[in-house]
């Protein structure tokens, strides 16, 4: 079983950054892809940036791209989102998942363990 523990979210103001970090139980998440997803109240959960195993390949929503950046560190067992110029409509529970993949996939339907969440906040 792999538990996945987010951290780093909080309140902000418009145009500020966040750095998101999903650290796994064990390390062999080294060998799948990783994704952060996200759900505003009121809406489903939607996909955001996905990363496959060894880092080299990314893929973003269209909604975030040039604004977050997913990365990972294989040896830290940990996956980050680096977030900057957040806007009000980024305000969601932000989660991270390992898929059951090598490669990026955009679907939630990929992803085998999920985090609790971290709250992300953005509001003047």
């Amino acid at each position: 079983q792999v538990q996945l523990a987010e951290s780093g979210g909080g309140l902000v103001h418009p145009g500020d950054s966040l750095r998101l970090s999903c650290e796994a139980s064990i390390r062999t998440i080294s060998g799948y892809a990783m994704g952060w997803f996200r759900q505003a109240p009121g809406k489903g959960r939607e996909f955001v940036a996905t990363i496959n195993w060894s880092g080299s390949t990314t893929y973003y929503a269209a909604s975030v791209e040039g604004r977050l950046t997913i990365s990972r560190d294989n040896a830290r067992n940990t996956v980050y989102l680096q977030m900057t110029d957040l806007k009000p409509d980024d305000t969601a529970v932000y989660y991270c998942a390992v898929a059951t993949t090598t490669y990026t996939s955009s679907l939630s339907s990929d992803y085998r363990y999920w985090g609790q969440g971290t709250q992300v906040t953005v509001s003047s």
